[in-house]
């Protein structure tokens, strides 16, 4: 589940920089790491790490859930760099 939508969030980086490392922390569906312009389900360490389910991390990159409104809910929890964060915002061109 989570590799197809790690392999979208690829297809989106090609051509665009991304600096730094961020972490979808999905529980038990797993991670979605992104690093080096790859998207990868490997866990490692990272200088961001979202918290987020499955379900909500699809309506993020969909543009169906709002970062700032997803935080303010508790559907996500940002821990690390928050300058990280906020360029998956300008990634997502949000």
């Amino acid at each position: 589940m989570l590799q197809d939508i790690a392999d979208g969030i690829q297809k989106g980086l090609n051509g665009k920089g991304f600096d730094g490392s961020l972490k979808f922390d999905c529980g038990e569906d797993g991670v979605i790491v992104l690093a080096d312009n790859t998207a990868s389900t490997k866990d490692r360490e990272t200088d961001c790490t979202i918290r987020i389910s499955r379900e909500n991390l699809t309506k993020l990159l969909t543009g169906k859930l709002n970062p700032m409104t997803g935080v303010a809910l508790g559907k996500l929890k940002i821990s690390g760099n928050m300058n990280v964060a906020m360029k998956l915002g300008q990634l997502l061109g949000r």
